[in-house]
């Protein structure tokens, strides 16, 4: 490539040298250099006293001086217009900086680390805590029954219907990267008008989540049906089976194997697991979210820590990686809330001993 700023002489002397090979080019470019170095010197080279007379007269940055009109002007140092003032969704450079949740999800190894472990997790427990049970129809479902509160869960036995695993989409089997791309690079916040438009057309500007393809085919072969819950919009059922079949993860079929949000429906999933329910033993779910595993975990009035405390601290606990697997989502979605004061409990707040000097 030739550096934009070369003399127009060492610029034809460059272009000519570079269709040229070894000795020839050589001698050719030299002339032409050295003769458009005497041609610079003879014509555009200033004396001494204008180059010092220019060097004093040039403005430094940040100093002020008074313009021919009268006004006053500080010089700066900037190369490039900052975006208008108040001006919200500017876009960023090109290889600026992406949010750290965007970078941990879609650049990280160890997210990729932690969603291999996630699916692996999901295949041992098919093959080995239900691969092996003889007596299948003691095994239960992992959908939480009717009537049942966190603190006191309960689970039907599957009898005879097929077994299946439920799973989430967005970040939880497919990465939304041409989405989050432009989401991080114009810094824009969510849309649901613009979400609509990425289901419509970003079909193939996602990739799998690491590990999903390779155990949601395992598990296919052992004869478990996969079934996708998404709160995408059923208008946009085509494009993500498509999606999904891009990606390695499908086939998906609406309301059989893919079940999405219907128009004015609300954006709970436990009506559909509801349905799915009817017709298949649920065995395992998978998420990014609480939501993916129970509505009843994003009770609009919980406190952050009763929330967090509900996963932890009740019989769900025993799930987590037995029937409940959870991919990570520092990016959106229900678990992104909570002021300091909501998140750190009083008696577990330190202050270094040199601020209190």
């Amino acid at each position: 490539m030739i550096p934009a700023r070369l003399p127009a002489g060492l610029a034809i002397a460059a272009i000519v040298a570079t269709s040229l090979s070894g000795c020839a080019a050589a001698v050719i470019a030299a002339p032409l250099a050295a003769g458009a170095g005497v041609y610079k010197s003879a014509q555009d080279r200033p004396s001494k006293r204008e180059r010092k007379r220019a060097q004093q007269a040039a403005p430094k940055p940040g100093q002020v001086y008074t313009a021919p009109d009268g006004s006053k002007v500080q010089v700066t140092t900037l190369t490039t217009l900052p975006p208008p003032s108040g001006v919200s969704g500017a876009p960023a450079a090109r290889g600026s900086t992406a949010p750290a949740g965007i970078q941990y999800l879609y650049g990280s190894g160890e997210a990729a680390a932690l969603s291999i472990q996630a699916y692996q997790a999901l295949w041992n427990y098919l093959k080995v805590e239900i691969g092996y049970r003889r007596d299948k129809g003691q095994v239960r479902s992992v959908v939480l029954a009717p009537g049942s509160t966190l603190d006191n869960p309960r689970f039907e036995p599957c009898g005879k219907r097929p077994m299946a695993v439920v799973l989430d989409v967005d970040e939880t089997a497919l990465l939304n990267l041409g989405y989050e791309y432009d989401e991080a690079v114009r810094g824009r916040a969510y849309d649901p008008a613009r979400w609509a438009r990425w289901e419509q057309t970003g079909a193939d500007k996602i990739a799998a989540v690491p590990g999903a393809a390779e155990a949601l085919a395992a598990a296919r072969r052992e004869g478990f049906t996969i079934i996708f819950n998404s709160n995408r919009s059923v208008a946009s059922a085509a494009q993500t089976a498509a999606a999904l079949e891009q990606a390695g993860l499908g086939p998906a079929d609406l309301f059989d194997t893919l079940w999405l949000r219907g128009e004015g429906e609300p954006s709970g999933k436990d009506a559909r697991r509801a349905k799915i329910a009817q017709r298949y033993c649920i065995v395992a779910m998978a998420g990014d979210q609480l939501g993916d595993f129970s509505d009843l975990f994003n009770a609009p009035d919980a406190p952050v820590l009763a929330r967090r405390n509900s996963v932890e601290g009740t019989l769900l606990a025993p799930l987590w990686g037995a029937g409940w697997f959870m991919l990570p989502n520092p990016v959106y979605g229900t678990g992104l809330k909570g002021g300091v004061d909501d998140i750190f409990p009083p008696d577990a707040r330190w202050t270094d001993p040199e601020e209190k000097k």
